[in-house]
């Protein structure tokens, strides 16, 4: 075999090396989460916001300074969950106390539907909130009259971070909504996303001795 041929052969042999790997590794199943508990099994909870509550879309900011969502964990063994997170029905959330970034704007937050968060041990602790279809809904009136529509398609899964502590605390940053705006003069209607930031701290209500924690 000519030298020629003999490369051609090598690289010929290298490619299919390649495609064999690459097809192998393709079909490697992903890693399977961990496993989380949250407890105390069966308690309630409620979550408070605090500091103020931000949702950005297109250039007009609504600000609310009250927020409440309340819940309870699983009862047992629905509480733990051996390769993956745990999941809890809650209110949906209530805001009030909003102002708007435009000028001789007011703004007004409603939700409905059902919500959930679900809980994820890890580093750090993973949350995911679930808003419903159209499950919340910001309405402005003044000079400028807009209605601004989370999760029009289908449920949204908004990301957020969990820490125990005393009480544990549940923070949204830079979170991604989909969002549909409509309106006339000064409403961002090409907006389809919009920016949540919020902090909420979670208390047992059923003992308020106890505390609400997510661990393997």
């Amino acid at each position: 075999m000519s030298r020629t041929r003999s490369a051609l052969a090598l690289c010929m042999a290298a490619a299919a090396a390649l495609t064999v790997a690459s097809a192998t590794a393709s079909a490697a199943p992903l890693p399977l989460a961990g496993s989380t508990t949250v407890t105390p099994a069966g308690h309630a909870f409620k979550a408070s916001l605090s500091g103020k509550a931000t949702l950005k879309a297109g250039s007009v900011t609504v600000t609310c300074s009250v927020s409440v969502s309340t819940g309870s964990v699983p009862a047992a063994p629905g509480n733990q969950n051996p390769a993956g997170a745990v999941s809890s029905p809650i209110s949906p959330p209530t805001y009030s106390s909003c102002t708007s970034s435009m000028p001789g704007v007011t703004a007004t937050v409603t939700t409905s539907g059902a919500w959930s968060v679900s809980m994820q041990n890890g580093s750090p602790v993973t949350a995911t909130m679930t808003v419903p279809t159209g499950g919340l809904v910001v309405h402005t009136t003044g000079l400028a009259t807009c209605t601004v529509t989370a999760a029009p398609g289908g449920p949204a899964s908004v990301p957020a971070t969990w820490a125990n502590g005393a009480p544990s605390s549940l923070t949204f940053s830079g979170a991604s909504v989909p969002v549909t705006v409509t309106g006339g003069f000064g409403c961002p209607t090409s907006a389809t996303s919009s920016t949540f930031n919020a902090v909420y701290l979670v208390s047992d209500t059923t003992d308020p001795a106890q505390q609400i924690t997510v661990t393997p």
